[in-house]
């Protein structure tokens, strides 16, 4: 009889527990909000990955690991340590040089000319060239190249594009097209064979901006182009057409008029002389991670990135506001405090049967680096993942909507989600299924780790100063995380892990005008995922998605594109550009570097998804 009531009681008692499990667990807005505060707080400047304030912050998220109970990776330290390159700075050596009419002349350093951040560093010497815009532009049959060579030699373009105030323009108008961008002219020169390029703002009836030089840093781009890009004043490059009996306004506006090209060799006037010295720093940053353990080797990963923008420099929204600190509350202090906080939660518990890692990433405004690091240098077994949950701006939830990625990468995830939803007043809209995208949880997808991503959507204040803490909406936040706990609950306890599915990315829709949407990106769709990870040349692929164009003709995860379609292929813009000028249908030759061998495959491209 009385073991009898000790049995009934330890059921009674298991009863309790596993109630207990299916009710929400309970969150503070306070708590979750004064994370936010400090780590968007001015004295943390934006905790620009390579700023001492990022090192504030990460030691700031350790020190809460540790007090929620979790183990350091390694048994002694919350912190994961790893290289990158941080913006270029200009040396003390830079000069420009030429001579005209035998006569050599000295221009002086940001007052008549500047290198750019993504510049090539070195000594050059060459003729030039004009080659207006430098635009290659087959989509609208235009081509600043077609009728000059190039080769070995130095191109002077000009800013923005032609026809940019005619609603009327192929080139659109009011809205500059790709084509505009500096690293597209940078990488149209390479491909053309030139040595550098030499860049000039536009003038006369293009804009009424003054003739300003653009600050270096600010700007866009590889971390090295491969080649040498210089800005100088308009009335020095003036004075090299005149002496070809040529005037810039009147070439521009010819340009206009038609469209034809008003390219002309400029060798028999001007040889050109550089000399640029040009940084770029490596840093040491952190990632950070704590761990839960569980009564088996299996484990969630639940993370978020900490970084942000610094100063904004050439990531900002507000570019007049370049400098000062873009604090970065929604991006990414929120979900920064919602992995801090679920820490707390999952600290204060019993052991799970499966254990949890706590990772809050560095870097991932610089390229997914973070991330990606961990994920080529696990510090558990990246094959025991049983699943991976990212929370990238979720601070400013509207109309209770929340929206969730990744949800086809996992089996048994929309039957979880849609029950969890059943208890919550948040609405779940469960937006991209093939856990690619444009935040942390994408590293992990590349390792086959089924992958959840919650995120409350883009706003006015993005990448910009004004994110701040005071427009966080605690108490809808902490609503989130309640549903975060309970899928960390799910997954550590079931009986079977979730396997990975690789999920092939839909077609777009069909618009009103007949033709398929070309989606986000440019030019027509290849299908690779590119590894963020710094290469010394090539695009290395982290993976290939499923029935992509790139998968068919046999390329994977780990190959390094080094040609596309017979050009060199130096970075992710290169590739970017080179992809933009094919046509949907084309077959193209691509040469990768597998296991350090070269490969060759057809790709034949296919309708951007």
């Amino acid at each position: 009889m009385k073991v009898t009531r000790i049995l009934v009681a330890a059921v009674a008692a298991v009863a309790v527990l596993l109630a207990a499990d299916l009710r929400p667990p309970q969150f503070d807005p306070q708590h979750y909000l004064e994370h936010v505060k400090y780590l968007a707080s001015p004295e943390l400047r934006g905790r620009g990955t390579g700023m001492p304030e990022l090192d504030k912050a990460a030691s700031y998220i350790a020190k809460q690991f540790k007090e929620a109970g979790l183990h350091p990776a390694d048994g002694k330290h919350f912190f994961q340590q790893f290289s990158v390159t941080t913006n270029a700075r200009l040396g003390k050596h830079n000069h420009f040089a030429f001579t005209e009419a035998g006569k050599k002349k000295i221009l002086v350093q940001e007052k008549q000319f500047v290198p750019f951040n993504f510049s090539s560093g070195g000594k050059f010497e060459g003729q030039v060239v004009f080659a207006g815009y430098g635009i290659t532009a087959k989509e609208y049959n235009y081509d600043d190249y077609a009728s000059v060579d190039v080769k070995n030699k130095f191109v002077l373009v000009l800013r923005h594009e032609p026809q940019e105030f005619d609603e009327k323009s192929v080139f659109s108008g009011k809205v500059y097209t790709e084509h505009s961008q500096f690293f597209s002219k940078a990488t149209n020169a390479k491909m053309h064979g030139a040595k550098g390029v030499i860049f000039i703002n536009d003038a006369g009836n293009h804009t009424a901006d003054a003739d300003d030089m653009e600050p270096f840093g600010r700007t866009v781009g590889p971390a090295n182009a491969g080649i040498p890009f210089v800005q100088v004043k308009v009335d020095v490059a003036e004075k090299w057409l005149s002496a070809k009996g040529k005037d810039l306004k009147t070439i521009q506006a010819d340009i206009d008029k038609d469209l034809k090209p008003q390219s002309l060799d400029l060798s028999d006037v001007v040889t050109v002389t550089l000399g640029l010295d040009i940084h770029r720093e490596a840093k040491t940053v952190n990632n950070v991670v704590g761990y839960l353990p569980g009564e088996t080797d299996e484990h969630i990963v639940i993370g978020a990135h900490y970084d942000h923008l610094g100063l904004g420099e050439q990531f900002s929204m507000a570019a007049s506001q370049v400098g000062t600190p873009h604090l970065g509350a929604d991006d990414n202090a929120s979900g920064t405090a919602g992995v801090i906080e679920i820490a707390r939660y999952f600290g204060g518990r019993p052991k799970p049967k499966r254990g949890i890692v706590f990772l809050c990433f560095a870097g991932e405004e610089l390229g997914l680096l973070g991330s990606s690091y961990y994920v080529n240098n696990p510090k558990f077994p990246i094959e025991k993942a049983v699943a991976m949950i990212n929370m990238d701006m979720i601070g400013r939830i509207r109309e209770h909507k929340v929206y969730l990625g990744g949800l086809g990468t996992g089996t048994g995830f929309k039957e979880m989600l849609e029950e969890l939803a059943k208890s919550s007043t948040l609405h779940l809209e469960f937006s991209d299924q093939t856990g690619y995208g444009s935040s942390d949880h994408t590293s992990f997808t590349t390792k086959q780790v089924p992958v959840l991503f919650f995120f409350s959507g883009l706003h006015a204040d993005y990448h910009k100063p004004s994110d701040t803490w005071d427009k966080i909406d605690g108490p809808e936040a902490v609503k989130l995380l309640e549903v975060v706990a309970g899928v960390a609950n799910r997954l550590a306890a079931a009986p079977e892990r979730p396997q990975f599915v690789r999920v092939a990315e839909p077609a777009k829709p069909v618009s009103h005008a007949g033709t398929a949407a070309t989606g986000s990106g440019y030019g027509p769709y290849f299908g690779s995922i590119p590894d963020m990870a710094e290469q010394k040349t090539g695009v290395k692929f982290a993976d290939v998605r499923e029935g992509s164009p790139a998968a068919k003709a046999g390329l994977k995860g780990g190959d390094t594109m080094v040609e596309f379609d017979g050009k060199p292929i130096q970075n992710l813009y290169d590739f970017t550009y080179a992809l933009r000028a094919k046509k949907v249908g084309d077959a193209v030759k691509v040469k990768v570097l597998r296991e350090g061998k070269p490969l060759e495959v057809e790709v034949t491209l296919e309708r951007r998804r």
